[in-house]
């Protein structure tokens, strides 16, 4: 059934009450890689209750699944999972968020391009307490055989790195577990845990969640050009450009400019191929 442009973007929101405190948010770290060294004190920020601070990427999972799949289920929206990609995500920090929180999350469809031969759906998510606003999160995702009913093409500008050498460079390890922990948090997607289903998406062996990437990437901009600081941050954008196996290592470049971090990573056990593009993380 072809995508009805005008009918998805008029729907009403869906709106719903998430909630979360300590656990959720240290298992969400532990699923980054966070604990390692586990008693150094900077690692303790993420996996120790009364250190804890939160990774503004929590916004991802919090209430997981829900923007998601209540945006693909929006009217005027009915296609085949079998052909949905996250194509890139973004998140916007009102204030830094609290280690214990209920809030409320109200999701809609905020815009749909025509790629042609694919869609692209931009499911919005704003997050709110009772003290205001918390986050806005916008999810890309790329649905395959969906273009063509005849909607705006939408943006397609990318972000140029500097030509100099990166300011800073960090290496990250995925431990072989890190998607079996990292899905805990909320994404169940087999592709990322069974190996007969990864075969049949065409991989040779489950892959780590894009978002696990991201959430990797975020920890290391801030434990190192942020000084440790996660109320710096103040915005986050990646493109999901490539793919990531559990056993390889993400290679972080960083070049830091006025307010913003701009960040290129790679897989550094299959010649630096892509996997984060386009990436800024915005800061105070």
């Amino acid at each position: 059934m072809p995508i009805d442009a005008a009918r998805a973007l008029a729907a009403d929101p869906r709106r719903g009450d998430i909630g979360w405190d300590h656990k959720d948010i240290q298992l969400y770290h532990l699923g980054l890689g966070a604990g390692l060294p586990a008693t150094d004190p900077d690692e303790l920020r993420y996996t120790l209750e009364s250190k804890l601070h939160v990774l503004p990427s929590f916004a991802t999972v919090a209430g997981a699944g829900m923007a998601m799949m209540g945006g693909l289920a929006a009217p005027g929206i009915d296609v085949n999972l079998a052909h949905v990609l996250h194509g890139g995500q973004s998140i916007e920090l009102h204030r830094p968020i609290p280690v214990k929180g209920n809030a409320t999350s109200s999701a809609k469809v905020a815009a749909l391009y025509d790629k042609g031969k694919a869609a692209v759906i931009v499911l919005r998510t704003e997050v709110a307490d009772a003290a205001g606003p918390l986050w806005t999160s916008d999810a890309q995702i790329f649905v395959r055989g969906e273009g063509g009913f005849g909607g705006e093409r939408g943006p397609s500008a990318r972000e140029e790195l500097p030509a100099r050498a990166s300011d800073r460079v960090e290496e990250r390890h995925i431990r072989e577990d890190q998607a079996l922990l990292y899905r805990l948090s909320g994404d169940w997607n087999p592709l990322h845990a069974d190996p007969e289903f990864a075969k049949l998406a065409g991989f040779d062996k489950p892959i780590l969640h894009g978002l696990c990437s991201y959430g990797m990437t975020l920890k290391a901009v801030v434990d190192t050009a942020l000084g440790g600081d996660v109320s710096r941050v103040r915005a986050y954008r990646t493109r999901f450009a490539g793919i990531v196996f559990p056993g390889e290592t993400l290679r972080i470049r960083m070049w830091q400019e006025s307010g913003r971090v701009l960040v290129s990573v790679t897989a550094v056990e299959r010649d630096d191929a892509p996997v984060l593009a386009d990436t800024v993380v915005e800061h105070a």
